[in-house]
């Protein structure tokens, strides 16, 4: 489905991933973990094009995405959910919502999709009036997880969904997350500094160190692997296990 090869992005002079490679399939999902400052953002920001590469490629069931603007790369099915959600916080949550079916597809479902999204995360329709500003930020993850899915999207990025959030709502967000990868065969991506969170939840992970990826497989794989969780996580065995 998206096929990143050999992805080089800057921020002014300064370089920020080296050579990046990775690719997702149809219906699975997959997770970008590493250290604080890794580049695992920038790579989410470079396949939306909020950074555009100097090098590299990234193909979404063969358009080329890398010289598109962000508008065009929502269009073909692709939307992320923000660190920090990026909210309109004087809108209220149903305006919130609606905001993201901005694209074809989401238009056609909007009333469909606003219930559907109501199912999903039930407090979101009891606060449906209310400002969006007002709600918990577990309340906010899911308004923008929800603003998100409105798009219809094919494949859908999450950039450090647990932040700032308590151990009971991120469980409830993976919950989610878990069944509309199962039911609408959603593709998704995370991004996560809770390695073992991450891993619990995806098919793959790619482990990124320094703007580069250092290593890719399957999540279980990897989450039992104490030499690579020490290596590249910087998660020792005692922790793992104490």
């Amino acid at each position: 489905m998206l096929k990143v090869t050999d992805l080089n992005t800057f921020y002014g002079d300064i370089q920020a991933l080296w050579n990046v490679s990775l690719n997702i399939e149809q219906g699975e999902i997959i997770t970008l973990i590493g250290s604080n400052g890794a580049g695992k953002s920038t790579v989410m920001k470079t396949i939306t094009g909020l950074l555009k590469p100097r090098g590299g490629t990234i193909l979404f069931e063969e358009n080329r995405l890398d010289r598109l603007p962000v508008h065009q790369i929502v269009d073909l099915g692709i939307s992320m959910v923000p660190e920090g959600r990026r909210l309109f916080p004087e809108m209220a949550v149903l305006e919130n919502l609606e905001v993201g079916a901005s694209t074809q597809a989401g238009k056609r479902m909007k009333d469909s999709n606003t219930g559907w999204i109501y199912e999903l995360f039930p407090v979101l329709k009891t606060r449906s009036k209310q400002p969006a500003g007002t709600l918990s930020g577990g309340e906010q993850q899911m308004l923008a997880i929800g603003r998100a899915l409105m798009a219809e999207p094919k494949l859908l990025l999450i950039d450090e969904m647990s932040l700032g959030l308590s151990p009971l709502v991120v469980e409830q967000i993976l919950q989610v997350i878990g069944e509309i990868n199962r039911s609408k065969h959603l593709t998704i991506a995370l991004v996560e500094q809770d390695v073992a969170l991450a891993l619990s939840v995806a098919h793959r992970g790619y482990i990124i160190e320094n703007g580069r990826i250092v290593m890719e497989g399957d999540s279980k794989v990897i989450q039992g692997d104490h030499r690579i969780m020490e290596a590249y996580l910087g998660i020792c065995v005692e922790e793992r296990t104490g």
